[in-house]
């Protein structure tokens, strides 16, 4: 059982997900990452990848019962979000005797706003067979609780984070430490910007082996985490407390975030004009060819 007391930012609390949420007061995170457990069976594995299993968790559960434990826990979450604050949400399609089993199924019943839905392009896919093409992509949806009521849009991005695209090409980390993580560049990006260098508070409700708490602390933000596993936790505060050693990789991710001049900046000078101007000249049209393989426009005469 947790106690009340010992719950506090700048953490990590070995626990139940929903048991932990439920214990954290009002409003307080500005921003969150977390990828939870995928509900795959513990039985599905590929060529290049072993089948998945957790430490201290079963990764098996009647998929109905999952997907209902993922609404509450996501709308605790929500609960313990700031106005204006969002939550980025890791999750995988799976396929079950042929029957699409899409995160967008149980995200959207939830409290939250689905502000976007990211790709995350990990290049590399679990299983080579052929019954699909090879899935190399994981989702990650951008969630947003509303500022006010009616609010479906929320606060737009610096332009030097907006640039950085609905796709997310990054590897996979490898670590035998845990079956799954994500690489720190994946929550710096969310966190920085949402924050934009500004301090906040993160959370990460599956936080594993602390990558999450890791890009936090690094970005000057307080964290706190949940985790089930005591193995996990333990190599996260090991993580955190050695968080310098990770800053290269996580200075290479910020130095990304630059735009040279805004839209608005460019539009002000007038160099945004006529960029996307007609041609005046028809092109040709590429299907018309004479015998000698000569361009011929449309009617037959040949292209100059």
């Amino acid at each position: 059982m947790v106690m009340h007391s010992t719950i506090g930012l700048n953490n990590t609390i070995v626990g139940d997900v929903l048991e932990v949420l439920r214990l954290l007061p009002g409003p307080t995170f500005d921003v969150g990452v977390t990828s939870p457990p995928y509900n795959k069976g513990e039985r599905h594995k590929g060529w290049l990848v072993d089948k998945v299993t957790y430490a201290n968790n079963s990764d098996r559960q009647d998929e109905a019962a999952y997907q209902a434990e993922q609404i509450a826990v996501l709308d605790e979450i929500y609960r313990v979000t700031k106005p204006g604050g969002a939550f980025f949400y890791n999750h995988k399609l799976r396929w079950d005797r042929g029957q699409l089993l899409h995160p967008y199924a149980w995200v959207s019943k939830t409290e939250w706003v689905v502000r976007q839905e990211i790709i995350w392009q990990r290049r590399i896919a679990a299983n080579l067979r052929g019954w699909r093409f090879w899935q190399v992509e994981e989702r990650i949806y951008w969630l947003q609780k509303p500022r006010f009521s009616g609010d479906k849009i929320g606060p737009e991005l610096a332009p030097r984070h907006a640039l950085m695209t609905s796709i997310r090409d990054m590897w996979p980390e490898q670590d035998p430490s845990h079956p799954a993580p994500f690489p720190i560049e994946l929550p710096a990006r969310c966190i920085l910007s949402i924050l934009d260098g500004k301090p906040g508070a993160v959370l990460d409700p599956y936080a594993g082996i602390g990558t999450t708490l890791v890009a936090a602390k690094l970005l000057g933000c307080n964290y706190f985490g949940i985790e089930i596993s005591p193995e996990y936790a333990a190599t996260g505060k090991e993580r955190i407390a050695n968080a310098e050693n990770e800053r290269p990789r996580l200075e290479a991710e910020a130095a990304l975030h630059k735009v040279e001049m805004t839209f608005q900046e460019r539009k002000a000078k007038g160099l945004s004009r006529n960029r996307f101007a007609k041609q005046t000249q028809r092109p040709v049209a590429p299907s018309l060819w004479d015998t000698n393989g000569n361009a011929m426009t449309e009617n037959g005469n040949e292209a100059s």
